[in-house]
């Protein structure tokens, strides 16, 4: 599995970074999360090719979020596979923006697609936005191209189910931001050890039908009256992998941080600097030292953050302009570099840490 950031900024794309877009990697699939303003442009840029989406998560309606996203499917559209079908997640509203900025714009995709899409409780829903109309999606109008998605509703347990095969799942649990806001859970389930063929050739088990019994876990029984034992034959059970992505947020529920234990990867937003948490907070966004505890909470084994404000600069930028990062003037509040916000997240979490950058890529 590997994850790869097409944008790191928050608010707006700038010439070193782009908006929100990551994308998570896995058996020739790509899963996007997020499509912010100029995401066709930052894919042009990387090896990840767009006709290869399969998938779709928005973590939240803001326009950094989900401005790129009517472009980005008609561009997903030019090299296409046959019978494509693209599902898309994300929250109540979604549908009605896609079906509005695909029909006014006359826009035709060239695959069928569906719209997920996730109710919010309550509390996830600020007082100052309770009376916005974005909740209201009307049904018997669809886009040619579209398959009716369903409504997914929170379970008994605090979080939405999204889906699940024998390999994989991915859960989403809510986040506190200035409209209804998720963060998506994607966990690859525990495998079989691996067969050892050689040694099932040398007591005498051809390859065939036995083979799949034998790596199930059952012994076998062959025509000469040998007993192959599974336990002997298949290796060690190859540990179960967990990304946990959040969207823009200020705090994270219980339920969220529940699901999310025991993460390997915790890509978390961190916007301003510890100094600036006040102003953050009331922003709805996080510091590194707020990303860290919910990092600590969820026992994660590394941090990634990103959604940084255009203050700080990744280290590319120093060194296209030759400054020294470590000599920078303490009261030029304009320009910052990238890593005090990983120094300061280190402060209270032991894992690994690191400052994501546009088209920086992760193996988990």
């Amino acid at each position: 599995m590997e994850i790869v950031f097409l944008g790191t900024a928050s608010n707006n794309p700038t010439p070193v970074r782009g908006v929100s877009a990551t994308c998570f990697r896995y058996e020739g699939e790509v899963w996007l999360i997020d499509a912010g303003e100029g995401t066709q442009t930052q894919f042009m840029k990387s090896t990840v090719k767009p006709g290869k989406i399969t998938k779709i998560f928005i973590t939240h309606l803001h326009g950094d979020h989900i401005f790129g996203l009517p472009g980005l499917m008609c561009t997903i559209g030019q090299n296409i596979v046959e019978n494509k079908k693209l599902e898309i997640y994300g929250p109540v509203g979604l549908r009605r923006f896609l079906r509005t900025s695909l029909e006014l714009s006359r826009s035709m995709v060239t695959y069928s697609y569906s719209v997920h899409e996730l109710v919010p409780i309550d509390e996830q829903i600020p007082d100052d936005i309770k009376k916005w109309n974005i909740v209201q999606t009307e049904d018997s109008y669809l886009h040619p191209s579209e398959i009716l998605g369903k409504q997914i509703v929170i379970n008994k347990n605090g979080h939405w189910d999204l889906f699940e095969t024998d390999l994989i799942s991915v859960k989403a649990g809510w986040i506190r931001h200035r409209v209804a806001t998720f963060g998506f859970v994607i966990e690859h389930k525990p495998q079989q050890g691996s067969l050892d063929v050689e040694g099932l050739k040398a007591a005498g088990v051809r390859p065939g039908p036995l083979y799949k019994k034998i790596k199930s876990g059952e012994n076998v029984t062959l025509e000469n009256g040998a007993i192959i034992e599974a336990s002997k034959f298949v290796g060690p059970e190859k540990p179960g992998k967990k990304i946990t992505i959040l969207g823009d947020c200020y705090g994270v529920s219980e339920q969220t941080i529940q699901i999310a234990k025991n993460s390997d990867l915790l890509i978390h937003e961190a916007t301003l600097e510890d100094s600036f948490k006040e102003k953050a907070i009331s922003n709805g966004h996080s510091t590194p030292s707020m990303a860290s505890i919910v990092a600590n909470k969820i026992n994660a084994k590394c941090l990634i953050l990103s959604h940084f404000s255009q203050r700080y600069k990744p280290l590319s930028y120093f060194i296209e302009k030759n400054i020294d990062p470590t000599k920078l003037d303490p009261n030029d509040e304009e320009i910052e570099c990238v890593q005090k916000l990983v120094d300061e997240a280190k402060l209270t979490f032991n894992g690994s840490c690191i400052a994501a950058y546009d088209f920086f890529s992760y193996r988990v």
